[in-house]
């Protein structure tokens, strides 16, 4: 796992544990207390998030180990599913082995993890089932939690999505506070090419919100050009337009996107659709762990 994601995990646990640690358990149990547990599903649902819970009770176990007077004893965690796989009520995703001290520390950490990430793959999977059987696919957004992006991203290609943008750094995006600060389309297109200095990265995108915009993108030729909350009818002209153009330009419909507006769209002929709600809106899975 990479030290990013490692600095997750720790300021996820110094949220949690403070610098005290899990007092309540340091209070009822001996730190010789050994215990088994599972983590289950409670609903159905795409498990995500699977890859973090061996490393995030590895480092429990160290923290425990540090202190004084406490068990170096580790404990062990046998994971039963892969990200991605299909979760259904009481399925056991984990079975767990080692200190009780251990085990309730890192409990509420993991389980916030595992239900927000596989809420995220759920929400994502039930979109790409609506678009089943198009040539369309669903992006995600930056419209991620603070700090979590990197999972949220990977929950939704667990969940059969694809992914936009890392942020603002690996793709030129130009969007209608751009354009309007810059002048319009044109100067900011014309810019933007400028800047990258005839080489082919990164791709450059920009958002339309009427056919006329669209025109003066389309003849300027980026990667993407972005359809913001337009209609259908505005949606097929735009692809027809592409389309008598000849060139290499993906179409990405967003603004307004749900379940039900899904197969409109795909329908248009657009490449993708982009969602912030499988991010920010997605419920969280109830997973749940327990003592046997």
């Amino acid at each position: 796992m990479n030290e990013v994601l490692i600095n997750m995990l720790e300021c996820a646990l110094d949220e949690d544990l403070g610098t005290a640690g899990d007092i309540t358990s340091f209070a009822i149990f001996e730190e010789g207390d050994v215990g088994r547990a599972l983590i289950s599903a409670k609903q159905a649902g795409v498990l995500s998030g699977i890859t973090l819970i061996k490393p995030l009770f590895e480092l429990v176990d160290a923290r425990l180990s540090a202190a004084p007077a406490v068990s170096k004893a580790s404990t062990r965690a046998e994971v039963c599913l892969d990200d991605g796989d299909i979760l259904e009520p009481g399925v056991v995703i984990c079975r767990i082995e080692g200190p009780v001290r251990s085990i309730l520390s890192g409990e509420r950490v993991i389980l916030n993890l595992l239900q927000r990430l596989s809420g995220i793959a759920t929400a994502t999977a039930a979109m790409v089932e609506a678009l089943k059987g198009t040539n369309t696919r669903l992006l995600d957004t930056r419209k991620t939690s603070p700090g979590l992006r990197l999972l949220e991203k990977a929950a939704v290609r667990h969940g059969g999505g694809a992914n936009h943008r890392i942020g603002l750094y690996d793709m030129i995006l130009i969007k209608d506070t751009h354009i309007k600060r810059c002048g319009g389309i044109v100067p900011a297109l014309t810019k933007a090419f400028a800047w990258r200095g005839g080489s082919a990265t990164p791709q450059i995108e920009v958002e339309v919100q009427s056919t006329g915009e669209f025109m003066e993108a389309l003849a300027l030729g980026p990667e993407r050009i972005m359809l913001d909350n337009m209609s259908l009818s505005d949606m097929e002209f735009c692809v027809g337009q592409r389309n008598v153009s000849g060139q290499n330009i993906a179409l990405e419909a967003s603004g307004g996107i749900s379940i039900s507006t899904l197969p409109g769209i795909a329908a248009t002929g657009v490449d993708f659709v982009s969602s912030g709600a499988i991010t920010h809106s997605a419920p969280a899975l109830d997973i749940h762990l327990v003592m046997v």
